[in-house]
């Protein structure tokens, strides 16, 4: 019987004869093996930062998020401000531990059975971990008592349905019977369509409840964040005693584009930003996000 030679695999060279279509498959298999496993050193060596990176939309630049939130949610490049949640916001304006939340009990109803509405609600609950568009307590600012109502984008763009309107004017109602100012920070996208007309008269609501505010003689400064639209700046947004707004802010109540086709006219440059409505009078005072909490302290002291 003659000897039998045995090779590593590894060293065995594709048989000539082997078919191109077999013999490919074995290469293709060998190159997605090498590329998993170079993937995998890949992932190691950037400690996983996947999902640690934003992208600045207005200077284009890659930022790590970690600094971005360290830098009160503001592009260190170009000086966007980012959009924040009430938590954050929250957090940066209130003295720590002071906030003590109202109304958290107001919560989404479905007045007009609208299909798949609370499906979504609830769905976005889970997802964000808060409860409405709104939160709303009272608190200390550089030692200062207030009412604070802080708007969430994030819970369907801050749109202003039943619960929302009543929590402001739950805050609205405290804010007179403790005899305190109040501050309330806008983020909408306007009415809330799901409930229709009972979403349009939390503008009536909110607006009447000011105006006894504003007949107790106390102090109520709105400040309009990027988005401030539709319902809300037609309502409570816009009455406040002072008016602030951070930098280049989107504020308005239809969008350009509506207006643009209603009027058939084209719209100035930087429309509905901050800065032009600082220029035309709509606002009285354009405020970056580090200055914010010192502003708000100065104007509270100045009227007490």
């Amino acid at each position: 019987m003659g000897t039998v030679l045995f090779f590593p695999r590894e060293k065995r060279e594709p048989s000539p004869n082997l078919p191109n279509e077999v013999e490919k498959l074995i290469i293709d298999k060998v190159k997605k093996v090498n590329k998993q496993e170079k993937s995998v050193k890949n992932e190691k060596a950037s400690d996983m930062l996947i999902g640690k990176w934003i992208k600045c939309d207005n200077c284009k630049e890659i930022l790590y998020k970690e600094d971005v939130h360290k830098n009160l949610s503001v592009c260190p490049n170009c000086g966007k401000h980012f959009r924040l949640s009430a938590r954050r916001r929250i957090k940066q304006i209130a003295d720590e531990g002071t906030f003590e939340e109202i109304g958290k009990d107001i919560l989404t109803k479905d007045p007009l059975k609208f299909e798949g509405y609370l499906k979504k609600v609830e769905s976005l609950k889970e997802k964000t971990k808060i409860e409405e568009a709104v939160k709303c307590g009272t608190c200390k600012i550089n030692g200062e008592d207030v009412v604070l109502a802080v708007m969430d984008g994030n819970f369907l763009m801050g749109s202003m349905g039943s619960a929302v309107g009543e929590r402001i004017t739950l805050a609205i109602e405290t804010s007179i019977l403790k005899r305190l100012p109040l501050i309330i920070f806008c983020v909408s996208g306007g009415a809330r369509m799901q409930e229709g007309i009972v979403s349009l008269m939390q503008m009536a609501k909110t607006s009447a409840a000011l105006a006894k505010h504003n007949q107790s003689g106390l102090l109520y400064i709105s400040v309009l964040t990027d988005p401030t639209t539709g319902g809300v700046t037609a309502s409570f947004a816009s009455l406040g005693d002072i008016i602030l707004a951070e930098p280049n802010a989107l504020i308005g109540f239809a969008g350009p584009r509506v207006i643009e086709q209603t009027m058939k006219q084209k719209l100035p440059e930087g429309f509905q930003r901050s800065e032009f409505l600082l220029e035309h009078g709509f606002i009285d005072k354009i405020v970056e996000r580090k200055d914010m909490k010192d502003v708000l302290t100065q104007i509270i002291r100045l009227h007490k």
